[in-house]
């Protein structure tokens, strides 16, 4: 297919190009970090020495860069909608809130103290589960307008599950991440962790939100002026989720090529997760007659990561060489293939669903 045609075939589905072969993007960019942090490791342990108050600052930068577009995005106004069609949000935020975080550091205990308990140091299995109820907690808020697309879904529905999970994610986050390290006898460093919620949810939220608000009240209240910003700045957000990658497979580049075994091991039990947790959320859509148009997004959110603030504050809490930091680089090399294996899923079975009104 010449890049003509598959350019063409993107607009067409509204996606654009980098959406279109994200897999290819982010493989690339997996495959570059590793590379380049066995070739280079001396460059990789300067920028992760440059941090402050256990805050990586390059990061830190990298991540606002990724995830502010999608902020701007965010209409906190649609929360007001959520009584209009409430049977999908429902399904969202029960599986995000009262199931995911619980089933992400159970299957974590089950794999890392019950089933390879004879490969892995216990140290190293504390670190590890860690890093998994961070990925566990953290539902998705930007990645999941792509998924969303890719399922057709309706875009003002995914727009109100952000909204509410971004609100909820605000002040509900650190506790139960510390009630699920505090259940584990993981230390919590509350000031850590604290600290890392204002950086990756309430500033982005709060200057998202100031921006859109600006934007709005110069162009009469036109979504379209978002929208162009949103189209302007897109690219630094591309950037930011590449060099990301790049960066955090570079940290962990010696130990990927040395402990292969090791990936595969910490890659389990969240492929189990994240299917499971699709078809729990999915069958709950189906069995209460939601559309596919808002049954695919709603099992989409669940299953996919905010893995841009679960490997922040596990750098944060653990450092930028843990076994914690390490597991959520895995969830950033599992999720991509996770999730469009899950897309492909959901678009085969549309027929099951109820077609929207």
């Amino acid at each position: 297919m010449s890049t003509t045609t598959a350019e063409i075939d993107a607009r067409a589905a509204g996606l654009g190009l980098f959406e279109k072969w994200l897999s290819i993007w982010v493989g690339g960019a997996i495959l570059a970090g590793i590379a380049l942090g066995n070739i280079a490791p001396g460059i990789f342990a300067s920028l992760a020495a440059i941090e402050y108050a256990s805050v990586n600052l390059v990061v830190a930068v990298l991540i606002w860069a990724m995830i502010f577009p999608m902020m701007v995005a965010v209409d906190f106004g649609a929360v007001r909608r959520v009584g209009d069609k409430p049977k999908g949000l429902i399904i969202t935020l029960v599986v995000n809130w009262l199931i995911k975080p619980f089933t992400m550091a159970a299957l974590g205990v089950l794999f890392f103290e019950v089933v390879f308990a004879d490969l892995i140091a216990p140290d190293d299995a504390q670190q590890y589960i860690a890093g998994l109820i961070l990925l566990g907690t953290a539902p998705c808020t930007a990645m999941v307008f792509v998924w969303s697309q890719l399922t057709k879904g309706d875009p003002a529905y995914t727009l109100v599950q952000v909204a509410a999970n971004d609100l909820i994610m605000v002040v509900a986050f650190a506790p139960i991440v510390a009630l699920l390290l505090g259940v584990t006898d993981i230390a919590v460093p509350w000031e850590t962790l604290l600290l890392s919620v204002a950086l990756y949810v309430v500033v982005p939220l709060a200057a998202g939100a100031f921006v859109r608000h600006r934007l709005l009240g110069t162009h009469g209240g036109s979504e379209a002026a978002v929208s162009e910003f949103i189209g302007r700045i897109k690219p630094l957000s591309i950037l930011g989720l590449l060099l990301t990658v790049v960066l955090l497979f570079g940290f962990q580049a010696e130990t990927i090529v040395a402990r292969p075994l090791l990936i595969a091991l910490i890659a389990a039990p969240i492929i189990v997760q994240s299917y499971g947790i699709f078809f729990i959320a999915y069958g709950a859509a189906k069995a209460w007659k939601v559309p596919h148009t808002v049954a695919a997004p709603c099992a989409l959110i669940g299953t996919s990561n905010f893995f841009e603030l679960a490997v922040a504050v596990a750098i944060g809490l653990f450092g930028i060489g843990s076994g914690a930091a390490l597991t959520t680089v895995v969830g950033v090399l599992v999720e991509v293939p996770v999730m469009l294996s899950l897309v492909a899923i959901a678009n085969r079975t549309r027929g099951i669903f109820p077609s929207a009104p």
